[in-house]
């Protein structure tokens, strides 16, 4: 261990605030397992041996999108070849029988598609409460608010009063990218501005909508691209408190426009994580999302910090259409198993980072 990093480390135990050039010393020369031990020697005192994980249900109304980011494999221009888009009635369809599988959670993320009216997502909404009315909806990102506000003409707290009325009870993270105007001037264009994603989830947590928040990491970025895109979420947490988890995404190239060589390295992964667990000291969970990391990647991040393994997400399409090669579900017991194998303690959780009792085995998937 180096005094640099008993420095910092010492620094962290004692309850100081990483700073940038801490958190960048960290990427550049710590010692991978030094970092390890650091982050979950933090998330101990915090979460303990718990790791939690929920049984989800993603749902991804369609994949043709007004947007074309340079980033993205999922999108298509309507009419193009894999375009395609549910009705409600094909979508309560794929759900039938959710609380038999013992479903919690309904996540829903989309294309901006240019033919449906926002009263479309609102009757979905209320269709899929009236249907299941236990099962809690996450919907929706900063991108398709904003979207959803040029739609109707609202601003955008009347946009969330309009969906927490149908039913919408916390958002996903999507859509943060990287923060740096540059980066997402080269990636993805013609989406809102990092500033605008901010702005709309403040305005969700004053709303009482508590969201999700994500970093896509491994493209055209820099470690000083990251670790702003950190600052920035960490300021606004201070202010609102309303970010759940901070998911850091790892970049997937195939059937992008995006030229890289290769995908990230299990050692950038669980590096971003470990320093996400140092940097944002206002965030109580962190995840490792199993589909963009790989199952066993995602197993060994519980030793780097990480909390939260997800959950059993059945029929991901987004992240597979850019050539993911994990499962497109898992099965509950699988899940627990990984957890148990790292000698930590699965607990099921609802959507708000509850403890669920009365766990009901099962679950689609793998």
């Amino acid at each position: 261990m180096t005094s640099e990093f008993a420095h910092i480390a010492g620094r962290i135990r004692a309850g100081e605030r990483l700073s940038a050039d801490e958190a960048r010393w960290l990427y550049e020369e710590a010692d991978l397992f030094s970092l390890g031990r650091l982050a979950a020697e933090v998330n101990a005192k915090r979460n303990g041996e718990v790791v939690f994980y929920n049984i989800n249900r993603h749902i991804n109304p369609t994949n043709i999108c007004v947007n074309q980011c340079r980033f993205c494999a999922y999108s298509r221009l309507k009419g193009e070849d894999g375009a395609y888009e549910q009705g409600i009635d094909e979508i309560l369809g794929e759900v039938e029988g959710a609380e038999k599988l013992g479903i919690r959670e309904f996540h829903i993320v989309g294309g901006l598609h240019p033919d449906r009216p926002f009263a479309f997502y609102l009757d979905l909404l209320k269709s899929l409460k009236k249907a299941h009315p236990g099962i809690v909806v996450k919907a929706f990102t900063a991108v398709e608010i904003d979207y959803f506000a040029k739609l109707s003409g609202l601003d955008v707290a009347e946009v969330f009063s309009a969906l927490k009325e149908a039913g919408l009870e916390a958002m996903p993270g999507g859509g943060a990218e990287i923060f740096a105007p540059a980066v997402r001037n080269k990636i993805c264009p013609e989406k809102i501005s990092g500033k605008r994603w901010l702005e709309i989830m403040e305005t969700a947590h004053g709303a009482g909508i508590p969201t999700n928040a994500t970093m896509l990491y491994g493209h055209v970025e820099s470690i000083a691209d990251r670790i702003d895109h950190l600052e920035q979420l960490r300021r606004l947490q201070d202010r609102t408190g309303g970010f759940q988890v901070f998911i850091p995404l790892a970049f997937h190239a195939e059937n992008t426009d995006i030229r890289k060589k290769g995908e990230t390295s299990g050692i950038d992964d669980l590096k971003t994580l470990a320093i996400a667990r140092l940097y944002l000291d206002n965030f109580r969970h962190l995840k490792a999302y199993w589909v963009m990391l790989g199952e066993k990647i995602a197993q060994l991040s519980l030793f780097f910090g990480v909390n939260d393994l997800d959950g059993t997400v059945v029929r991901e399409r987004i992240t597979h259409a850019a050539g993911a090669k994990s499962a497109t579900g898992l099965d509950e017991d699988y899940i627990r198993n990984l957890i148990r194998r790292a000698g930590k303690r699965p607990v099921e959780r609802d959507t708000f980072y509850r403890p669920v009792t009365g766990r009901v085995a099962g679950g689609a998937g793998r």
